[in-house]
């Protein structure tokens, strides 16, 4: 008896601490990560990726205090509190961006029909979006491009916001989504004012299913079809979630994790040099004779909210002044702002390699960090954009009588804004003739945009330059004899 009632204990057990199953379709589980997403530090990160960018930096909350001698602290409200921002890691993410993006990248395949294809969706509409799309995942460590098709069935690229997205990802490398949690707010009317009300939507490889949040609950509000034909039949992307993700580096980290705190830097010694440059009695050393007063600890008080002290009659106040030194400051900010410069792998525009006739070694130099940086996000952008065409060949095999095949892939060449010597350039290609094609020649000439079309403006000025054969000057045939006959 004790032992079936043994057996029924375990297998009660084993019913009650079964694993739940991580599906799109367990409320239990997507409520779970709903909630904790709200409150993860990956998102904290990413939001702060994107104030900072802003100029939104932790110094414009500072406030300024002094303890008393019960130990509580005061806020001094009438003492100078600048809050200075001087925005370098807005200005590390631009040259960024800038760097590999500045030069808009070439789209191809080696299949001229495929070509023409493909021309009118990665347009300069894409060029744009492509942009915004790196420099969210710089703020963030990862950005997510939804991908759809408009009222005017045609493909369309739609950019989260990257602090909205929770990805559950099917391996450990982060390579195949299983599916994502969009969690978002919107502000409604309602009732005769407005309303911030938070939704979630669930993005699997069938459907998108939106919820609207409430408390730690989820409410069911609807279901709908990625795609859906004339008749009403509904189909989806090859059982694949349509959300393609452009990683920053393969750990998704947010550039702000490396330097915030050098930023952070940056903004205080600016403010406190502001600071000491105004009022701050600290600066200087007060002798004071016959003081009218309790104690030193409500001299200091009156002295840090008052900027006065009270004396007797027979008293005064000498002061020993202490004066600030700027270049202390300088040569901080100095520092900081080469560590943070070095820690974002950026370059510095204003390095001394560049005075009097900089040569290509010393650009390439100055440049290396950033390149070595942009050569990750381009092993990174590049598998993305591998993914993302695969919707685009089937978004076309749709529409089109175009059928895909194993050798149309579509290659991107991110075509750097790396600054150059010209001038050195030009003679290394003037010296390079005979060795090299002159297609190749074409291509690393620093005037030329398009290779092809000049080299066939080449082609078409040597055939107007060629001397004419003196048989061009006359008419040589039948007719021309028949009509001197006549």
């Amino acid at each position: 008896m004790f032992n079936w009632l043994k057996r029924g204990v375990n297998k009660l057990n084993d019913l009650i601490n079964k694993p739940e199953e991580k599906t799109s379709e367990n409320m239990t589980y997507l409520e779970y990560l709903v909630n904790n997403f709200k409150t993860s530090k990956e998102r904290e990160n990413q939001i702060i990726g994107e104030e900072y960018y802003k100029g939104n930096h932790d110094i414009l909350n500072r406030k300024k205090y002094m303890i008393l001698k019960d130990g509580t602290k005061k806020e001094l409200l009438n003492t100078p509190n600048n809050k200075r921002v001087d925005n370098q890691y807005a200005i590390a993410v631009d040259k960024k961006k800038n760097y590999m993006l500045g030069k808009a990248p070439t789209i191809k395949s080696d299949n001229e029909k495929f070509d023409n294809l493909i021309e009118p969706i990665f347009n300069h509409r894409f060029m744009k979006s492509l942009k915004n799309i790196l420099k969210s995942s710089l703020n963030c460590g990862i950005a997510y491009v939804y991908i759809y098709i408009d009222s005017n069935s045609q493909i369309k690229f739609k950019l989260f916001k990257s602090y909205e997205i929770y990805p559950v990802w099917k391996d450990e490398e982060h390579n195949e989504l299983n599916f994502v949690i969009r969690l978002y707010a919107i502000p409604e009317f309602i009732a005769g004012k407005e309303v911030i009300n938070e939704y979630a939507e669930v993005y699997d490889k069938d459907k998108v299913t939106r919820y609207k949040v409430n408390g730690k609950s989820l409410l069911k509000l609807e279901e709908l079809n990625y795609l859906v034909d004339s008749e009403g039949k509904a189909y989806n992307w090859n059982d694949r979630v349509p959300i393609v993700a452009f990683k920053y580096n393969d750990d998704e980290i947010p550039l702000i994790n490396k330097i915030k705190s050098l930023q952070d830097a940056i903004n205080e010694i600016l403010s406190d040099y502001n600071n000491n440059m105004q009022q701050d009695a600290r600066n200087t050393i007060l002798v004071i004779t016959n003081y009218d007063g309790a104690n030193l600890e409500d001299f200091r008080e009156n002295l840090a909210t008052a900027g006065a002290v009270k004396v007797q009659s027979d008293g005064g106040v000498d002061t020993l002044s202490i004066e600030v030194n700027s270049d202390n400051y300088k040569s901080i900010l100095d520092i900081l702002k080469k560590a943070l410069i070095e820690n974002a792998k950026s370059f510095d525009a204003k390095d001394e390699r560049l005075g009097g006739n900089p040569n290509q070694m010393n650009i390439q130099s100055m440049y290396s960090d950033i390149d070595l940086d942009s050569n990750d996000i381009e092993a990174e952008f590049k598998a993305s954009f591998e993914q993302m065409t695969d919707f685009v060949k089937m978004f076309l095999e749709a529409t089109t009588d175009y059928t895909a095949t194993d050798k149309d892939k579509i290659d991107i060449i991110f075509n750097k804004d790396v600054l150059i010597n010209e001038s050195q350039v030009i003679t290394d290609i003037q010296a390079s003739t005979g060795l090299l094609s002159t297609r190749t020649l074409l291509e690393n000439h620093p005037y030329i945009d398009d290779p092809a079309e000049e080299e066939k403006r080449l082609k078409q000025e040597q055939e107007n330059n060629k001397p004419k054969k003196i048989e061009d000057n006359f008419s040589i045939g039948g007719d021309n004899n028949a009509e001197e006959e006549n």
